[in-house]
């Protein structure tokens, strides 16, 4: 660790905004956010992520599986095997966490989570040797699978495995996500013969959020991860910065990585206006009262459930939105939390959203 550095919360966001590639302009094969993922969730998911950046990257040269916080998400498909051990559990510890409740028979039963994620998905890619939906794989793994694998699902009143080992163990067996599929269907993928030996570190999720989500904590790291605080702790890398926010002196000393600092120091302004959609990695950062410092206004963005998107507008979030579509047209909700009229420049990236989606704006509409 060497040397300290201060700048402020807008400074910080600015800064979020440029290595995201947010504020690039033309058309580009490629997106840093990739080596992280990009989370495909919602009609506006990792599509419209890539748009925003300008990203215009071939499907077959795309792959999405499910990995952090047992998401889907897209990565370049020629790096799906360094992805696979990038994302993976380090430890039986981390595994446990990683799937709740699940954890709890296996060790009743004495049997290791990391065992358990292996054997799992070695079942899994047995019975997808074929293309296979997410339901008919659950109910062949049913059938296959001993009692500390499975549980009783209250929802649907049937008996079958356990929701997070199952999407976890999914990539570890070779399994890809049918992009636009509903129910998901899982296919091997081509040429698999494992998780490789090791990674490239850009693609190590410690590494990647400390550039794409900081300057940031073990603890916030370890949340987006969704892993044990002191596991990312043992993967923090030395070449980091301690960063003071707005004179912060409460919790864990902020961190950047080294190379990020000239780029925290002088980050260039971001004009116009983003349509950024609900999971966009943008919003993933766990220090959203740095993001959002009002707390009105994140509780109406970070929503339990039915979370909207946000409105980048000049360098900051300014408000939400919630497409309603209605046949060949789109309207947009929008509630701003300091000014209640659409920031200009608004209607023209609705119109890019509509366009993107084969429709036609409508205007905006009420919430």
């Amino acid at each position: 660790m060497t040397g300290r550095a201060a700048t402020s919360r807008g400074d910080v966001v600015r800064h979020r905004i440029h290595v995201h590639e947010l504020a690039r302009t033309g058309a580009h094969t490629d997106a840093a956010v990739l080596d992280l993922g990009v989370q495909d969730t919602g009609p506006d998911g990792a599509g419209w992520a890539l748009e925003l950046r300008g990203a215009q990257v071939p499907a077959d040269d795309l792959v999405l599986a499910w990995t952090l916080r047992g998401a889907p998400h897209l990565y370049r498909r020629a790096e799906v095997a360094q992805v696979a051990a990038a994302t993976s559990p380090w430890s039986d510890a981390d595994a446990a966490k990683r799937i709740f409740d699940a954890a709890r028979p296996l060790k009743a039963a004495g049997i290791g989570v990391l065992d358990a994620l292996d054997h799992l998905a070695e079942v899994m890619r047995e019975l997808a040797a074929q293309p296979v939906t997410k339901g008919e794989l659950s109910a062949e793994l049913t059938r296959r699978l001993e009692e500390p694998y499975l549980r009783h699902c209250r929802a649907c009143d049937a008996v079958h495995a356990y929701e997070q080992p199952f999407r976890l163990a999914a990539l570890r067996a070779g399994l890809e996500l049918e992009p636009r599929t509903s129910p998901p269907v899982l296919r091997r993928i081509p040429g698999w013969r494992g998780p490789a030996a090791r990674f490239a570190d850009r693609l190590d999720p410690v590494r990647a959020a400390l550039h794409l989500l900081g300057p940031t904590t073990p603890k916030l790291v370890a949340d987006f991860v969704d892993a044990p605080v002191k596991e990312v702790r043992a993967r923090w890398p030395d070449d980091v910065v301690d960063v003071a926010v707005d004179g912060e002196t409460e919790g864990e000393v902020r961190q950047v990585l080294a190379d990020d600092v000239d780029g925290l120091a002088d980050p260039p302004a971001h004009e116009g206006v983003l349509l950024l959609g609900p999971f966009d990695l943008f919003l993933q950062a766990r220090d959203r009262d740095l993001l959002v410092p009002d707390d009105a206004a994140r509780k109406d963005l970070w929503r339990t459930l039915g979370r909207p998107g946000a409105v980048l507008a000049d360098g900051e979030l300014v408000g939400s939105w919630r497409p309603r579509s209605k046949g060949g047209r789109l309207g947009v909700a929008y509630r701003g939390w300091s000014r209640a009229e659409p920031p200009a420049g608004l209607a023209e990236q609705a119109e890019r959203l509509a366009a993107w989606r084969g429709q036609a704006f409508s205007g905006f509409v009420e919430e």
